[in-house]
């Protein structure tokens, strides 16, 4: 399948990398609002053509898909350009501002026989299914920590007096946006729907959410969800069990996962999973929207799976954003 990417990043260069090891997948073309950043990026991946007009490419006939890692405001509308114009869509997280816009995204792909994808790398990763096992074996759960705290490489430049889009409400960005939303996934997809949120934020003089915690509720259990670009995190997430507990180095990825199991007053502790190079895990994801793309009939029920989900999260984002008074641009009054 022959793809053009948005953004020229090092995250679509991870991606394109992970394309190569996940097959199936043709760079194709690459968009850039500058011809000479385009061309300068082109150039690493040998003759592909460079487009400087969006639209223009949406209506080309040399791409199927399409990978979009601009920044998060301009996520919802080029994805819609795109699948409007019959092309499959990948989308970085967050893939749109609501969840309204999320809804319409989908229902759209979906009257046009189309997949529109949210990219995030831990759903089509195996080290989830070895997570989902593990969380078996710790018996009843009752108490969860998941947290993603990294200091920005751009928090400096912020300092500085500049205001990165990470750092920028009206780019939708912030940290909830950015990094805490898989933290907001990775409860979702172990724990399912929260009965009931508390969310509370700290804000830069930008206006953005520079960290925040939330607490999601359940019948049976408690999961604090904490996650900063201001400051560094040295202790992962953890997950406690009365058989024992889960410890994950990288929600993001499920990268650093160890199982430690009680038996009275022995433990045991084993890795399950180690460190991974950021191109194989981003090769899953394209795997899966390649599988997906190459027919969307066949693979539905996955497709439809991802995309409830994606929609769960959209909507708790959105709670956490009201009741930690996070504003961004395009969330509703």
């Amino acid at each position: 399948m022959r793809y053009a990417t948005i953004g020229t990043g090092w995250i679509t260069d991870a991606f394109i990398e992970g394309a190569k090891i996940a097959g199936g997948l043709k760079l194709a073309a690459i968009y850039s609002r500058s011809e000479s950043t385009g061309k300068a990026f082109a150039a690493k991946y040998g003759e592909v053509p460079v487009f400087t007009d969006l639209e223009k490419l949406a209506k080309s006939d040399i791409i199927d898909a399409v990978y979009i890692a601009s920044p998060n405001i301009f996520h919802y509308p080029q994805s819609k350009l795109f699948l409007e114009n019959g092309k499959h869509v990948i989308c970085e997280k967050p893939a749109t501002a609501t969840p309204e816009q999320m809804k319409e995204l989908i229902e759209l792909s979906r009257r046009k026989g189309l997949v529109f994808m949210e990219a995030i790398m831990m759903r089509y990763l195996p080290a989830r299914k070895t997570v989902h096992n593990a969380l078996k074996r710790l018996g009843n759960i009752t108490t969860a920590r998941l947290d993603f705290s990294q200091l920005s490489s751009k928090y400096p430049i912020y300092k500085s007096g500049s205001l990165p889009n990470v750092f920028n409400p009206a780019m939708a960005g912030g940290c909830l946006m950015d990094i805490g939303i898989y933290c907001v996934y990775a409860a979702v997809d172990f724990f399912g729907y929260p009965k009931k949120i508390l969310a509370s934020a700290g804000f830069l003089k930008s206006g953005a959410d520079g960290y925040g915690t939330s607490v999601f509720e359940y019948d049976d259990k408690l999961v604090t969800l904490t996650y900063s670009k201001t400051g560094q995190s040295h202790s992962g997430s953890e997950i406690l069990g009365d058989n024992g507990t889960l410890k994950i180095n990288s929600i993001s990825t499920l990268t650093g996962v160890t199982l430690i199991e009680q038996n009275g007053r022995e433990q045991a502790a084993k890795l399950l999973v180690g460190e991974i190079p950021r191109p194989k895990l981003m090769s899953g994801e394209a795997a899966a929207f390649s599988d997906f793309s190459s027919d969307p009939s066949r693979h539905r029920d996955e497709i439809d799976s991802a995309a409830e989900q994606a929609l769960m999260v959209s909507e708790i984002m959105q709670t956490i954003r009201k009741q930690a008074g996070i504003r961004i641009a395009d969330m509703p009054d």
